[in-house]
């Protein structure tokens, strides 16, 4: 996959295609993302993920009305936590109360007093979430996220390499050899949440990789 496909797969900016080959590329050699078939659901997938390959670190600047999708955050705190008029973001403190309620007590987080939603809140291509999965994801690429898991978010090469690991251990490879997308999707996302995004951007890989 040159520069010029992979811009026109991904649909992005020549300075964002130079930023990502490279990682996208040693990634995908390392996790067996290795067919046009695999590498055109990876990248509509983890493109998707990333907002275009531009966020490395979730964001929870949510409207009172978005919290919904939060079955953790109270319906009676939706209006307090989110988005308030004439606010352009959710300060930085009612952001980390939105994800330690929303993540937290699960797959190895710590309650919402214990920060742990916020800490392991997603990152990386794929917005690896939970502290279970960072445990997991440093012991396959053999470095310490759990006490540095802001190393998804600020070294290109392990937040590509942290979707490979995630990509390939849930079996999408297998999936993507199927033609299954939604099968993919489900791995990544069991709500299937922004499937028309998903799809729309497969489309154009598919378009592109496979022609």
């Amino acid at each position: 996959m040159d520069m010029e496909t992979f811009q026109r797969a991904a649909n992005l900016s020549p300075a964002l295609a130079e930023r990502w080959l490279s990682p996208l590329t040693a990634a995908a050699d390392e996790f067996e993302i290795d067919t046009p078939t695999r590498l055109a659901a990876w990248i509509a997938q983890m493109g998707h993920e990333s907002g275009g390959f531009r966020l490395l670190s979730e964001s929870f600047n949510y409207a009172p009305e978005a919290l919904k999708i939060f079955s953790r955050v109270p319906a009676s705190m939706r209006a307090q936590l989110g988005r308030h008029p004439g606010e352009k973001a959710v300060p930085l403190a009612r952001q980390q109360q939105i994800a330690n309620l929303a993540y937290g007590g699960r797959f190895g987080n710590g309650d919402a007093a214990s920060g742990d939603g916020w800490r392991y809140r997603g990152r990386g291509l794929k917005q690896v979430t939970f502290k279970d999965n960072y445990r997991d994801a440093g012991r396959a690429l053999g470095v310490d996220l759990l006490s540095d898991p802001d190393q998804l978010a600020t070294d290109d090469r392990l937040a590509a390499r942290s979707a490979g690991w995630y990509w390939k251990s849930r079996g999408c490879n297998q999936a993507a050899d199927r033609r299954d997308f939604d099968a993919c999707t489900r791995a990544i996302n069991p709500a299937m949440d922004g499937k028309p995004g998903r799809d729309a951007r497969y489309k154009t890989c598919c378009d592109v990789l496979l022609a």
